[in-house]
């Protein structure tokens, strides 16, 4: 119990400003997942639910008397929402992994470093849902979150709803979820700074940069796999006839 104390309270100084490092821990475990998320690797998913866990004590300030003592609950609630769609990413990429390796080994091809997941663009009936996600989701836990007191309710609630959407798009291999990441930073950054919550800050400028890159590769691999689609025979994925639900 010693040690879980010693972790949660354990800071450092950086300018005279007290800074946890659960903080700074969890935002490296969240970037190593990202990076794991662009090379399409299983093992994003169970590195991201650590770096979940971590920081959900962080933005639970007034719960857990952080230097910065404010509760954000958008921030925690996504927190506890990355567990529950994590867990569903790793089963869903697990499950990919296996039928791509099989699919390798069927066409005479080594199963060895074959990718979980194929990046491909949603149906317009899958981009309008997470058009009208982004909007209603927002609007409503905005609500919830200035209810409950939440530090910066909207903003807070427009990233909880965007992160939530980005990571099931990533589940499913949805391009556009990078662009999703996009959209929450850009109201992130300024959010977290005003808050105090300046690694979160920094990590979230890191990640602005790294997303831009990861659509890239993503966009590219979805032009090479079209680019060979009529030389390599390939079953029909059922995600591209699914909507969001």
């Amino acid at each position: 119990m010693s040690l879980l104390v010693s972790f949660l309270d354990a800071q450092l100084l950086i300018g005279g400003v007290p800074i946890l490092w659960r903080e700074i821990i969890g935002n490296l475990f969240g970037l190593a997942a990202a990076i794991g998320g662009m090379r399409r690797v299983v093992w994003a998913w169970p590195v991201g639910i650590v770096g979940n866990l971590t920081l959900l004590t962080v933005f639970l300030g007034g719960v857990f008397h952080t230097p910065q003592d404010v509760d954000l609950y958008g921030q925690a609630g996504r927190q506890v929402m990355f567990l529950a769609v994590g867990v569903y990413g790793w089963w869903r990429w697990s499950g990919e992994k296996r039928r791509n390796a099989s699919a390798a080994a069927g066409l005479g091809g080594s199963a060895e470093g074959v990718p979980a997941v194929r990046p491909h663009w949603a149906t317009g009936r899958q981009r309008a849902g997470l058009v009208v996600g982004m909007l209603v989701g927002t609007l409503v836990f905005g609500w919830v979150f200035a209810e409950l007191g939440s530090w910066g309710p909207w903003a807070d609630a427009w990233i909880f709803t965007g992160s939530v959407l980005a990571t099931y798009g990533m589940a499913r291999g949805w391009t556009e979820f990078w662009l999703l990441w996009i959209a929450v930073d850009i109201v992130g950054v300024p959010l977290l700074l005003k808050a105090g919550y300046y690694p979160s800050a920094v990590l979230y400028l890191v990640y602005a940069a790294f997303v831009i890159w990861g659509f890239v590769v993503w966009w590219r691999v979805d032009l090479a796999e079209r680019a060979a689609a009529g030389s390599l025979p390939r079953a029909p994925r059922a995600q591209e006839t699914e909507t969001v639900a």
